[in-house]
């Protein structure tokens, strides 16, 4: 099996080299990494359209060869899906990513929207985060992470595939708990918590030259999240691993009839049809 691993905190992250090293213990694994140049987080399903990108040779202290580019989480699943390194991927390894991606997070970030450039292509993925030993429950990552536990996890559910194949346009959301091997309360497959957010708008210094200019805070202002069972929010506060399946399927099949009766050709009639447009 051929695997493309990459991530959103930059190619010397030390949660991709911790899962790389893992990868290379698995047997019959075939593995190539691209992955940005420098950190790219928080940058969701961005890509590159408006200039050409840099990819350049990296070469890792065990003497492996990996791939760096200036474009973002998505431009590197692309580049190997149209053969910058020959035959495509048959799985899309993203991570492991410094900080938990859990709930509503997870469509800001660049770890699982690798994952899911994947799932959009056909790519079986999955997508590998890491909660820092602060054991926070937001987005306000700590400085320190123990890589451990989740790559031989992470290792070992790729090393799976083959028996047991993701379904296409599926990919796997895994979040790991800052507790030792010997402490973990097991895995277990969740589904997506809510997250709440109390961003507000904080002004943090104004420049009194020139025109007004002025700095603002508007991010990170203590975010919780619902109490539910079966979260992953859940899991990982109580030490287990979470594995969350997700896919793309955004249509709303439930509304289509209720606004199939909106009548909507009325609105492209002409003017004088068109209810508010009338003179009174």
């Amino acid at each position: 099996m051929k695997v493309l691993l990459t991530n959103d905190d930059g190619i010397q992250a030390t949660g991709l080299n911790a899962l790389r090293r893992a990868l290379l213990e698995v047997p019959g694994l075939d593995f190539d990494v691209i992955a940005p140049d420098a950190n790219r987080s928080a940058t969701a399903r961005s890509i590159t359209t408006r200039s050409p990108l840099w990819v350049e040779e990296v070469h890792f202290e065990d003497g492996t060869l990996g791939y760096a580019t200036d474009g973002t989480p998505v431009d590197c699943v692309r580049f190997a899906s149209l053969g910058l390194l020959g035959s495509p991927p048959d799985l899309i390894a993203s991570g492991i990513n410094h900080g938990a991606n859990l709930g509503d997070d997870i469509t800001y970030s660049g770890t699982v929207a690798a994952a899911l450039e994947g799932a959009v292509l056909g790519i079986p993925a999955i997508a590998v985060s890491q909660q820092s030993t602060k054991r926070e429950m937001d987005f306000r990552f700590g400085r320190d992470f123990e890589f451990g536990v989740s790559a031989l996890f992470a290792a070992r559910l790729v090393g799976r595939i083959d028996d047991h194949p993701i379904s296409p346009g599926t990919l796997l959301n895994v979040n790991c708990p800052a507790v030792p091997l010997g402490e973990l309360a097991g895995a277990v497959v969740t589904r997506l918590g809510k997250r709440v957010y109390r961003d507000k708008l904080e002004l943090e210094e104004e420049d009194p030259s020139g025109p007004r200019r002025r700095r603002y805070r508007i991010y990170g202002m203590e975010p919780s999240y619902r109490q539910e069972e079966g979260t992953d929010f859940a899991a990982i506060d109580a030490g287990m691993i979470s594995v969350t399946p997700l896919h793309f399927e955004l249509t709303d099949m439930q509304r289509l009839e209720e606004i199939e009766g909106w009548e909507l050709s009325a609105l492209i009639e002409e003017p004088a049809a068109i209810a508010g447009d009338q003179e009174p």
